[in-house]
């Protein structure tokens, strides 16, 4: 059963339902009834779940080759067989867009089914193996949470639901970049452009920041557009500075263990950002 789980990318699966729930709470229409927005946080959840399952599924002969996946993923462990992981992606993406379908909005499911199609097929099979720029163009999908989420209660979208949408979208390339500059060797093993592989390690750096120091503006939007209050304004200023403070010194000092500080930090950032969006909301 866990193997299943870790499928799923567990962590950036909860991360994604968080995103959506995030939304959901911050729209409000659905507060009186918890079952409902339980069930729509779930198939939000195993609507990334399955695009991450069926990623893992397309790249199980990469993942061997790869230290950092080799050791870790179900697949390269034999811990099931290839039927069995692809069986499991259509299910459990077959049953979110149907719970998407049924307790949100055709508009919900539709990007839930958007999201598992572009991630799985279009990122993993053509972006990844053919441009340094696949992170970004990709990151589209896991930005999608708060887009769901907004659209199962309401049938719409919304500046508040684009705001999310968009501080999660830039904040993927810097997480992933610091991730690819300390995992360079795999990457060339195995033939991905990654950016680091293709413009360098100084011109990463230089993205990185630049996309860093957007997170500032981004995550203050939701206060300007009167969506979040003081509490969540002055910790998103917090969390959004030590980033680009993260950011400056992967410039400054150029070495593995940074990157990896900026990596971990960036995992931390983006829950804790979204939590207190939550708890900025229910208090509110």
């Amino acid at each position: 059963m866990f193997a299943y789980l870790n499928l799923t990318k567990p962590r950036i699966s909860l991360h994604f339902a968080i995103t959506g729930l995030a939304a959901l709470i911050m729209e409000g229409s659905l507060s009186d009834d918890p079952l409902r927005m339980g069930l729509l946080v779930l198939a939000i959840f195993l609507t990334g779940g399955s695009a991450n399952a069926f990623n893992q599924y397309f790249e199980r002969d990469v993942d061997k080759q790869m230290a950092r996946t080799a050791k870790k993923r179900p697949l390269p462990q034999g811990k099931m067989k290839p039927i069995a992981a692809l069986l499991f992606s259509i299910i459990i993406g077959g049953v979110g867009t149907c719970l998407l379908w049924r307790w949100g909005t055709p508009l919900a499911a539709l990007l839930g089914l958007g999201t598992i199609v572009f991630y799985s097929f279009y990122y993993t099979l053509w972006l990844k193996p053919r441009t340094p720029y696949n992170i970004v163009i990709g990151g589209a999908a896991g930005a999608a949470g708060p887009l769901i989420g907004w659209a199962a209660a309401t049938g719409g979208l919304s500046w508040a639901a684009v705001a999310m949408f968009s501080i999660v979208f830039f904040w993927t390339p810097p997480h992933f970049w610091a991730l690819a500059l300390c995992c360079k060797e795999d990457y060339a093993k195995v033939n991905y452009p990654m950016f680091p592989l293709v413009a360098g390690d100084a011109a990463t750096r230089r993205q990185i920041l630049c996309y860093s120091m957007t997170l500032l503006p981004l995550s203050a939007s939701l206060y300007f557009l009167g969506e979040a209050g003081i509490v969540y304004f002055t910790s998103a200023m917090a969390l959004s500075a030590f980033f680009a403070w993260e950011a400056v010194q992967i410039v400054r000092k150029k070495t593995i263990r940074s990157y990896w500080q900026l990596f971990g930090y960036s995992i931390a950032y983006l829950l804790l950002l979204f939590m207190i969006l939550i708890v900025d909301n229910l208090v509110a």
